[in-house]
């Protein structure tokens, strides 16, 4: 009785309290997704890394604050996984499958049978079971585009070799889940039986036509039928994720096979837009990252690093796991003649290993195929890969210009009707949303300045928010505050000698508001003011400008000015890559200097490669840059044509920062992108230059690629497009 009682005595009375009390746990999850992500990112690590991390240190290898046996992390980690299976099919993108259709099915068989072999021999070696070693090379099998985010910012996406890559994944994955479902419906009927493969692969058949076939046809009709209702989108798609996971049950097969095709089933029905973005965002701010810091509380320490087997274990998978890709990779080479660069692009993105092969090593591991040596080793493979994958790529890519094979001659893109006025010449139609008289008058400013130069005319955009009832007190106090705006607005303008026609609306919700206003009126720019993150709603779901940034269908040009626009004589334009450089911010920029008889400079940053290769190469790269440059810059065939810079530095964001004090203003092109949550593929190094710049600064937003801008400014008989 005295030794309970001094061993209770001993215990830290803070843990003790805090893992008695399921609101506080739930609290430090929430705190702990919140802060640790963000703090990882900052390190340039994966947010997966601190997270896992995270678990082993609060769990029973750390802190003993959370226990992974326990309901709560056990119900929220299923949550976790079965969503992160859903949304690997959510977002798949079937249009590179399609694109590399051959090519791809060739890869995705090389890249899964190649590690299949060598991962089962490995395990074999190691003295598991047929079944657990079949399992070892199944979950090397798989691959996660993690390093999407790095090609999508090269611009290199209809590089042939990465199309390929991207559409082997979906063949990949569902190889592995199948064998992985095939596994375990043997372990479960206790024998190896031909007649039962058959019945499975037949029952697998059946199964995907069902739900890939019914199922998206089904849902197309029912979304088109039901309108814009998001309230009945977001059940329709639940329901059908559930039908299908029933169904895999009926049939036997895993239920993570049944949420991963579900999300393939939504996919091209759901699209893109609002409902998938809450979808995904619902999963990754809070499911996932409760399932990655459960992978962490799974992982014992002691065990990981009791004896050699354990670290002999890890070696092997990790060896097998880059020789095969790497083989895979050499193969597609011989069969289909890329480069050496793009060998290695491929081989990077298919080295992380993520949903699929987490899926298959806790399956097995629950059906006590796998030991907990293998688990805690493929957790930490994870870790690595995940961090390693994304790092070789930044590396063999550099900055795409060994990527530029497209897939296919490209069509022209489409040109929009509302871009040109009836006589054919590009008149500027600037939409000005009014709201901070602090910064309305340098806005209005700039906008006049832009009107004038391309005879075109400001649109002065006042939202008075209101809810459903049109007769509640705030809409009134809303419209006549709205009404002193646009007065200011039309009086200032006409001031500048600029067409001005003001514009009063009623939303419920002002991002939107200004989307549709400019849609309406055909314009060819938004000039909205500096607006920043307060409060968690801001950084989670985003602020006014970020909505607008992603839903705008033509150019955004987010102003933060320290004096009038009328005073900016020098413009500085950094291009980050030129493999898809933003050539309508420079055209922008160079209006916008026209009508002030100022000088912009256009400007490339090549990172010092003499620390890294061979110091002779630099000046070499220098000039091939500066070529390809003042190439594309000269399509535009601009009256006053801007100057062209290439700089070497070790730091680009150093650089930049170095060249802008000679600047007044520095425009910062950010390429929209709706492949990932948020929508806004704003690179690090833009954001420490938003965060430094004391200059005036504008972050200037382009819609999605593939449609054609008119910028315009009027030269005799031309029209420039871009």
């Amino acid at each position: 009785m005295m030794q309970l009682e001094s061993q209770v005595l001993n215990l830290d009375p803070t843990s003790q309290v805090l893992g008695q009390e399921p609101i506080i746990l739930f609290g430090i999850l929430l705190l702990v997704i919140l802060v640790v992500p963000i703090l990882f990112e900052r390190l340039r690590l994966p947010a997966l890394v601190g997270l896992v991390c995270s678990g082993i240190v609060l769990g029973p290898s750390g802190w003993h604050l959370f226990k992974p046996e326990s309901l709560m992390m056990r119900l929220l980690s299923d949550l976790g996984l079965f969503y992160l299976m859903f949304i690997a099919g959510l977002e798949f993108k079937f249009q590179f499958f399609r694109q590399q259709k051959g090519c791809s099915l060739v890869f995705g068989s090389l890249t899964f049978t190649l590690p299949l072999i060598l991962g089962t021999l490995g395990g074999r070696f190691f003295g598991l079971g047929w079944y657990g070693s079949i399992l070892i090379g199944c979950l090397l099998a798989s691959h996660s585009l993690l390093a999407y985010p790095i090609i999508s910012r090269l611009g290199v996406l209809n590089n042939k070799a990465i199309a390929m890559t991207m559409g082997a994944t979906v063949f990949s994955d569902i190889g592995s889940l199948l064998i992985l479902s095939v596994c375990l419906s043997i372990v479960d009927h206790g024998a190896f039986n031909l007649n039962q493969i058959i019945r499975i692969f037949g029952s697998v058949i059946i199964y995907f036509m069902l739900v890939l076939v019914g199922f998206n046809w089904a849902v197309k009709e029912f979304l088109r039928r039901s309108g814009d209702d998001e309230g009945n989108k977001f059940l329709c798609v639940f329901l059908s994720v559930f039908m299908s996971v029933v169904i895999a049950q009926l049939m036997g097969l895993d239920t993570i096979v049944g949420f991963f095709v579900a999300g393939l089933a939504v996919n091209e029905a759901v699209g893109e837009g609002a409902v998938k973005e809450k979808l995904i965002f619902i999963g990754s701010v809070l499911f996932i990252p409760i399932f990655f810091m459960y992978l962490g509380l799974k992982i014992d320490l002691p065990v990981l690093f009791k004896g050699y087997n354990t670290i002999k274990l890890l070696l092997i998978i990790f060896v097998v796991l880059i020789a095969s890709k790497f083989m895979a990779s050499v193969l597609a080479k011989l069969l289909y003649r890329y480069k050496w660069q793009e060998i290695l692009t491929i081989w990077s993105l298919s080295i992380p290993l993520v949903e699929t092969t987490l899926a298959v090593v806790l399956a097995g591991y629950q059906s006590r195929l796998l030991s907990p040596e293998v688990l805690n080793s493929v957790i930490v493979l994870v870790l690595i890969t995940a961090t390693l994958g994304p790092w070789l790529t930044r590396l063999v890519a550099g900055d795409g210009v060994g990527l530029t094979g497209s897939i296919a001659p490209e069509t022209s893109p489409i040109k929009s009707p509302y871009q040109e006025s009836e006589s054919g010449n590009p008149n500027l139609t600037i939409v000005v949303p009014v709201y901070n008289p602090q910064t309305q008058k340098h806005l209005i400013e700039m906008a006049a300045l832009l009107a004038n130069q391309s005879q075109g005319k400001i649109l002065p955009l006042a939202i008075a928010h209101a809810t459903s009832q049109m007769d509640t007190p705030q809409l009134e106090v809303a419209w006549q505050r709205s009404e002193k705006l646009l007065a200011k607005a039309i009086a200032q303008s006409q001031l500048l000698g600029a067409k001005a026609e003001p514009l009063l609306r009623i939303d419920d919700a002002f991002a939107p508001g200004i989307c549709r206003a400019a849609r309406e009126q055909k314009a060819n720019l938004i000039i909205m003011g500096w607006g920043k993150r307060t409060g968690l709603r801001a950084r989670l779901l985003g602020n006014v400008i970020d909505n607008v940034l992603w839903a705008s269908h033509c150019p955004v040009a987010v102003a933060r000015l320290v004096e009038s626009p009328k005073r900016i004589q020098r413009i500085l334009v950094p291009i980050e890559n030129i493999v898809t450089p933003t050539l309508t911010a420079v055209q922008f920029a160079q209006t916008l200097a026209d009508a002030n008889q100022a000088q912009v400079t256009v400007l490339n940053v090549c990172v010092n490669e003499a620390n890294r290769r061979q110091r002779r190469t630099g000046a070499i790269q220098v000039a091939a840059r500066r070529s390809q440059l003042s190439q594309l810059v000269s399509k535009l065939t601009l009256a006053n044509p801007p100057e062209v810079q290439v700089i070497t530095h070790e730091d680009v964001a150093q650089a930049i920062l170095q060249a802008a004090r000679l600047y007044d203003l520095v425009v910062l092109p950010l390429t929209r992108n709706r492949t990932t949550p948020g929508g806004l593929a704003m690179s690090d190094i833009t954001n420490e230059l938003a965060r430094q710049l004391t200059c005036s600064i504008i972050i200037f937003g382009e819609p999605q690629q593939n449609q054609k801008l008119v910028f315009s400014k009027r030269i005799p008989n031309q029209t420039i497009t871009v």
